[in-house]
Order: C-alpha cells, then sequence, then structure tokens
C-alpha cells in the first residue's frame, strides 16, 4: 500500500510510491567491469519541501550473498512539476554529476529517465550518459539501469529488485494504531 505523508509536498504525492527504506539484490555486467550480484539499500525521503532525497549505497556479493566490498553510492534529490515531467539531480562517488529527466507514466507508478547532462572529475572512469526505468510493482521497487561510453553504446548494466524495509519506529508505530484490533487478532480477517 502507499501511503501519503501529511508533510508530504503537495506536489510529490505522485512520487509517493518511491517513499521509504528499500533493500534487495540486483545484477551488474558492463563491458570492461567485473560482472557481479549486487545488494542494494536505497533511502527516498523528503522535509516538507517540495523535492525527495535519495540515497544508495551498493556492494559486491559473493556467491553466498555476503557483502564482499561497496560497489557505488549515489545521492541526489527528484522533482517533479505538474506535467508529470520528473527531474532528478544526482552524485556518485565515482566522480560523476548527473541531471536526469524523464516522465512518471500515465495510470501506473513507472519512471523513465534519460541523462540530459554529465560532468565527470578526471579520476571518474569513462560514461556518456544513461537511462533509467524505475516501477513500483506489487509493493516492490524494481529498476533498470542502461549506461553509454565512448567506446561502448547504450546498454543494460545494473538492474535490482528492492523489498520495502521497515524499521523499529515503524513496527512501533503500526502496533500502536491496532487499537481497534480485535483481542484475537483472527476477526480482524474474516
Amino acid at each position: 500500500m502507499i501511503e501519503i505523508p501529511s508533510d508530504l509536498h503537495p506536489d510529490l504525492v505522485p512520487l509517493a510510491f518511491l517513499l521509504g527504506n528499500w533493500a534487495g539484490a540486483g545484477v551488474s555486467d558492463f563491458p570492461g567491469a567485473e560482472k557481479c550480484n549486487f545488494g542494494q539499500e536505497v533511502t527516498f525521503s523528503h522535509d516538507g519541501r517540495d523535492f525527495l532525497e535519495y540515497v544508495s549505497h551498493t556492494w559486491v556479493l559473493d556467491g553466498e550473498g555476503k557483502q564482499v566490498r561497496p560497489l557505488e553510492t549515489e545521492s541526489g534529490y527528484w522533482r517533479i512539476d505538474k506535467n508529470r515531467k520528473v527531474e532528478v539531480v544526482m552524485s556518485r562517488d565515482q566522480g560523476v554529476i548527473e541531471i536526469w529527466y524523464g516522465e512518471l507514466a500515465d495510470q501506473k507508478p513507472q519512471i523513465d529517465l534519460v541523462t540530459d547532462a554529465v560532468a565527470r572529475t578526471a579520476a571518474s572512469g569513462p560514461y556518456s550518459g544513461g537511462k533509467r526505468l524505475y516501477g513500483y510493482v506489487n509493493s516492490d521497487l524494481m529498476w533498470v539501469g542502461e549506461k553509454a561510453t565512448p567506446d561502448v553504446e547504450l546498454r543494460p548494466y545494473m538492474s535490482a529488485h528492492l523489498k520495502k524495509v521497515v524499521t523499529p519506529e515503524e513496527v512501533a508505530e503500526m502496533a500502536r494504531n491496532l487499537e481497534d484490533m480485535p483481542d484475537d487478532g483472527i476477526a480482524f480477517f474474516k
């Protein structure tokens, strides 16, 4: 279920499905880079202003699903206008700053983004742009990213399937809201 916080800026209501802490796993595969499975934690939060704050941490997983080492960290800000146009400013630990533009699909929680501008430090690897698709599917957040370099045409390079993480504070809040539930709890499901 998608919850809309009472203090969410009204412009951000169409992006409410992104809010929260997410965790899961995915696959990374791009020419010239190590092919691997990765774990990911993502947070979309807000402070009442007209943007969502975004933070993502990924790490390489071994064959047993244990963390081996950090893979990539990104952070940024997401906005949406009245015409469902989405803009994202993102910074990566690899020395890349990106501006993404796209739109929220009509009648479904899906966002298509394309890079509009890329700035790189001297230490970053080759990168010329990308595309991303985010979708809220059966209460999970899924995404796929495409990447291009001067030597490799745009192609898929990462994708992940993330589940909503419930914090201890959220569990406590849920427990406080169970006052109207019958003592046996079973009647609630009848």
